[in-house]
Parts: C-alpha cells; structure tokens; sequence
C-alpha cells in the first residue's frame, strides 16, 4: 500500500512489510510487465517520462533507485544524482542542470534529490521558500503541459524506524560507507525535517505531478511498492490517446501597433555613423571586459523582418569582442533530438557561462512567430509560450544575467529591394530562399504576432527594443546602444 496527498508522512508511518515469500512470488510477473512498458514507451516515443527521488536519509532511496536499474532495461534508464552544482553547474541559472539532463520523448530518466533539496532541507526562509516553490511548479507545469509522464516518490521513516536505518548500515561492513556525519545530524533534526517536507509536499503536488510518499523501513515493501506505482502511471499513460492540452485562457490585449509608430525614415550619414559605431564598439568592448572579470553572463536576442540586417548588427556587435567569450547561435528548425524534448531545450542548454556572451541570431521567440504563423505548433502550444518565456527570462535575469531583445524592422518595400539585390550579389544568394518569399506573403499574419509578442513578453526587466531598420547605419548603432544598456544594467 502507498499513500497520496492528504495528512502526508503520517500514513508512511504504519510499519508495513512484505514477506520475503511474497516478494519472490510478485518480482518475476512485475519485472515482465515493467520490461514490456518499457519496450512500448520506447517504441512508441510519445512522451518522456521523469521520475524524481526525495526523503529522508536512510529511507532506501538509493537501494531503490538500484533496483529499477537491475528491473528496467538499463540501456534505456538513465539516473542522474544531483550534489552541490559544478563549477560548471553553478555558473547557469539553477535550473541549467536539471534541464540538460531531461530524458528524451520514449525515455526514462531518475533525478535523485534535483531542485527539491534545498526546500526539503527546512533552512531556507519563509519569502525564499515560496518563490523556489513557485519556482518548481512553474517547472513542472511546463513538463507536463509537453507530455512529461511525471512521478515523485518521497521516501519517509519514522524517528524510530529512520534511527534503527542508521545503526543497522553502520554496522553492516559492507555498506557502513553510506552513513555519514551528515546523515546523523540529519537525524537529530529529524522534527524539522518532517516540517518541513510537509510544506513543500503539500505545495507541490498537483494531479499533473504527483507526490507518492513510500514507508521506506522495509526493503522488500518499498520496492514492490515504487515498482507498482511506476508501472500503474506507465500503463495508464501508453493506453491513454493523444489528447492536444487545451489552450490557456489568455487575457484580450488591444493592438498596440508598435511597428506602425517606427519611424523608418531615420537616417545616419556615414560619418556620424562611422564615428558612433567606433565611439559605442569600445563601450562595448569595455563592458564586456568587465562583465568577465566580473562573472556576468549576457544573452543577446535578435528577431525581426527577413532580410532587415540582423546579421549585420551581430557583425558589428562581434567585431567589439573577445572571440574566446562569445558565441553565435543560429536558430534554425529543430532537430529530431530537439523535437524530443521541450522546445525550450535547445536554449536552455547554450546558455553561457559566468563572464561569457550568447548572441542567438533568432530564437526561442520562433514559438511565437514561424510556429505559431506556419503551424509548427498548436494553439495549446504557442498560447502556453506567453507564460513559459517569461518565466524562463526570469530565470535568467534572478541568475544576473545582461539581456538585450532586439527586434529589427524594415517596410515592405526595402524587404522586397534587398531580396533582390541579394539575388543579384553572388556572395549574398544563399541569404536569400523560397521560405522568404513565403513568409512575405504573410507580412499581416506575422506582424499580428510580433506585436502580440510585445505586449505579452516586454516587461522592465526585460524589455524590447525596437529598431527601425531601413537605414543600416542607424539600427545599427541602435543596437549597439542597446546591448551596452544591458550590460550596464548587469554590471551595475
């Protein structure tokens, strides 16, 4: 028997056990059934699944962990144990890690511990705590909403039953290695512990991710038990057909209309230019000195009309820096490993490090533009994006992260010039493609979608930053300007 939700750890608290005998007699029927799921959700690579491993120490959580190694196919089950972050780790935003390590669309994955360690742990304050909750269901949410099979365990004993855990591997010379000072003194505050894992427990279980709390005295019980709930969720799941989330409901906005109210006509001669472009490539390049000896990351995001110069700003942008801390990424179409995962994945994972620059020539805003105009993606879909992008983008500014957002504009006219002088330059044509011709025949349906992307995703903390592009040198230099202002506001 297990127990879920309600008066919590209580209930994990009864002593149950399971016979050696009817063990024996379960495990040969469950490990068939469990390998045969398996074998399905692998063939049928619809959705992932994620299984998260929390509670006390001593509670078998790592006995168990072993065991659905030993049952599953191995070669298709991947656990990833979460200590304190990497030099590496603890450079990214928190959630760089648990990102990187999500188990693809068909797969299995084990995340020992993961972001719930530290609200588990009963240290952090009151204001801290809710947000690192919010936090994790926001996460959360996000999976489940892309198809995630989500099961959480927590592992529970008794004072009694976790005390009499810790003598009996410390006695045991084989395994004696696993009990440490840090478990002791855990147990010593066992009482705040279970305080405090009451709390998250009960602010994190939703019906999409569900808490399944597991009486962990007995090795025989636990284990059957977790096998059980794992393969009930699995079964349920593959008969289950696909079914779109629905939309969520989003608030009406009135049309702002900003690309209107851009003054393309702006012009900069060539030597105001010439001498702009020098005077804010040194800023530029000043502050990034900074910004490494100072550890700061900064992302740089371009998005805007084909054919309105985001390649040329970038260039200009680029010439000012160190190459050994910058990275270009162009966003393209996902690849088939990308399209099994959350199509915030790709972007998650080129995050840069402390001191280091990621300038993405498009990016994750294609959810909002090509996918949501094309029907790449779903209404569910682009709809949810609103909510998930700015949680991501939050992300990235609580971490000190400098991010600048430029969105570069041109008139129908000078689009339909450059593409043909781009025709008639030998080292241009290959910027030019049917798809930009067909994107063009869109020009309304795309421009409804940027500005919708405006109003719901600028806010202070990150704002957009919109350029009236017709005239090379004046984007440009603007976004030079823009991209030192998020600097300057990372640094300061």
């Amino acid at each position: 028997m297990l127990y879920k939700g309600g008066g919590w750890l209580a209930a994990a608290e009864q002593g149950r056990k399971l016979s050696k005998e009817a063990f024996e007699r379960a495990l040969p029927g469950l490990r068939t059934a469990l390998l045969d799921a398996q074998t399905r959700l692998r063939r049928q690579a619809r959705f992932p699944v994620l299984i998260v491993i929390a509670g006390v120490d001593g509670g078998g959580k790592g006995d168990t962990v072993n065991i659905l190694h030993e049952w599953f196919d191995p070669r298709f089950l991947v656990t990833h144990a979460f200590g304190p972050p990497s030099d590496e780790e603890a450079e990214r935003p928190p959630y760089w890690r648990y990102w990187r390590a999500l188990p693809p669309k068909g797969r299995i994955g084990i995340f020992f511990e993961s972001c719930y360690t530290q609200p588990l742990g009963g240290a952090m304050k009151r204001k801290d705590l809710d947000r690192a909750l919010e936090r994790i269901r926001a996460h959360e949410k996000l999976l489940a909403d892309d198809g995630t099979l989500l099961l959480k365990f927590y592992f529970h004993l008794s004072k009694k039953a976790q005390k009499k855990r810790l003598k009996t591997l410390a006695e045991d010379p084989a395994r004696s290695w696993r009990v440490t000072k840090d478990d002791w003194a855990h147990f010593r505050n066992h009482g705040k512990f279970r305080r405090a894992a009451e709390r998250v427990l009960a602010a994190t279980h939703t019906l999409d991710a569900p808490w399944i709390v597991v009486e962990g005295a007995d090795e025989e019980y636990r284990n059957i038990t977790v096998a059980k709930a794992i393969l009930k969720a699995l079964r349920a799941r593959l008969k289950r057909p696909h079914r779109p989330p629905k939309a969520p409901t989003l608030k009406r906005l009135k049309p702002a209309k900003r690309l209107e109210g851009l003054d393309l006509s702006l012009r900069m001669t060539e030597r105001v230019y010439h001498r702009e472009r020098l005077r804010l490539q040194g800023r530029l390049h000043e502050l990034s000195r900074k910004a490494q000896k100072a550890g700061v990351p900064a992302v740089f995001l371009f998005e805007g009309s084909d054919a309105a110069g985001k390649g040329g700003a970038i260039r200009r942008l680029t010439a000012a820096l160190d190459a050994r801390y910058y990275r270009v990424i162009p966003v393209a179409a996902p690849t088939e490993e990308e399209r099994a995962q959350p199509y915030l994945w790709r972007f998650w994972r080129q995050l840069p490090r402390a001191g280091h620059l990621t300038i993405f020539d498009r990016s994750w805003y294609g959810r909002l533009l090509v996918e949501r105009v094309e029907g790449y993606a779903g209404r569910a879909e682009w709809q949810r994006a609103y909510g998930e992008i700015r949680d991501f983008e939050a992300h990235l500014l609580a971490h000190g992260t400098a991010l600048a957002k430029c969105w570069l504009h041109i008139d129908k006219d000078e689009q339909l010039r450059r593409f043909r002088e781009r025709e008639r330059t030998p080292w241009k044509r290959f910027k030019i493609t049917p798809e930009d011709y067909r994107n063009r025949a869109k020009w309304g349906l795309y421009a409804q979608a940027a500005e919708e992307l405006f109003a719901r995703t600028g806010t202070p903390q990150a704002p957009w930053t919109l350029v009236a592009a017709n005239d090379k040198a004046y984007a440009r230099v603007k976004v030079l300007k823009a991209c030192c202002a998020a600097l300057e506001r990372a640094l300061s």
